[in-house]
């Protein structure tokens, strides 16, 4: 199950922790100014348990009639254009995810799926300078830079809750994507410019959600808080309110984040948890 986190890494992080319970979908932020816009973003994204990678970015600029990105080779990789009612309601934000193919090879996976090695990956998205271009009405254009770097944290290791507390482990690894071993062998070879776990930390992204059947309104009630890398002990307590609102015998699941200074992050799932347990206890 992939975690539906509350907000997302591309907002940057805020000084001091973030807090979001229920069902909204934005966090506090420290907006970066890039240029002419409010704030353009490009960053990678890892989840570590199930295996995958993805390019993600943000773009954020006023009255915005299209917008484009080019990568540091001067390719086009992105291109957006308001029609009909929305360009007259103009666009100010834009923010995407590309697909996240598997990083290894699953052997439950379809044939099929699409497989991009971490070295295939960062071969694909070229660190560097990314260009951001919108058009107005006019012709007033915007332009910023923001660099993609490939100094990605290291994934959280020992995720684990005691029914009130959330603690985890700073890892070594980008679980699935890449062993400690592999990794090494990358550094070597000047693919990643910097072992994982030598990438510090700007911020921990704690989740807790309900592992519920779509549909269950119990699935919206989700905990989510976002703390400095420098935490220590690296753990959170989830508050009493929130858990004495989810019902018996609720399925949870939780999810850390390693977010780093470029805000490329690596995140692992853990799943297995039930709150409220009851003698009846969580189903299986």
């Amino acid at each position: 199950m992939r975690l539906k986190r509350v907000g997302s890494t591309i907002l940057g992080v805020a000084a001091g922790a973030v807090l979001v319970l229920g069902t909204g979908t934005t966090a506090a932020s420290a907006a970066e100014p890039c240029g002419d816009f409010g704030e353009c973003k490009a960053l990678i994204e890892i989840n570590a348990t199930d295996g995958d990678i993805g390019f993600h970015f943000l773009m954020d600029g006023d009255d915005l009639n299209s917008g484009r990105i080019f990568d540091p080779l001067g390719a086009k990789v992105f291109e957006e254009e308001a029609k009909g009612p929305l360009r007259e309601e103009k666009l100010t934000e834009i923010f995407a995810e590309s697909a996240e193919p598997l990083c290894w090879h699953d052997p439950e996976a379809d044939p099929d799926e699409e497989i991009v090695t971490l070295e295939e990956f960062l071969a694909r998205w070229a660190a560097g300078n990314y260009l951001f271009t919108g058009k107005s009405d006019g012709g007033e254009k915007s332009k910023g830079e923001t660099e993609l770097t490939h100094e990605i944290p290291a994934a959280p290791a020992d995720v684990a809750f005691d029914g009130s507390m959330i603690s985890w482990a700073a890892g070594n690894d980008l679980g699935k994507c890449a062993s400690q071993a592999e990794l090494n062998g990358l550094v070597l070879a000047h693919v990643l410019p910097v072992h994982p776990e030598n990438v510090p930390v700007a911020a921990w992204e704690i989740v807790l959600e309900p592992d519920v059947e779509d549909g269950d309104p119990t699935g919206k009630l989700v905990f989510s808080i976002r703390v400095s890398g420098g935490i220590a002990p690296k753990q959170v307590t989830v508050p009493a309110d929130y858990l004495a609102s989810l019902p018996a015998n609720t399925p949870v699941e939780i999810e850390v984040g390693a977010i780093g200074v470029n805000d490329n992050a690596t995140f692992t799932e853990v799943g297995g948890f039930c709150v409220n347990e009851t003698v009846e206890g969580c189903e299986d």
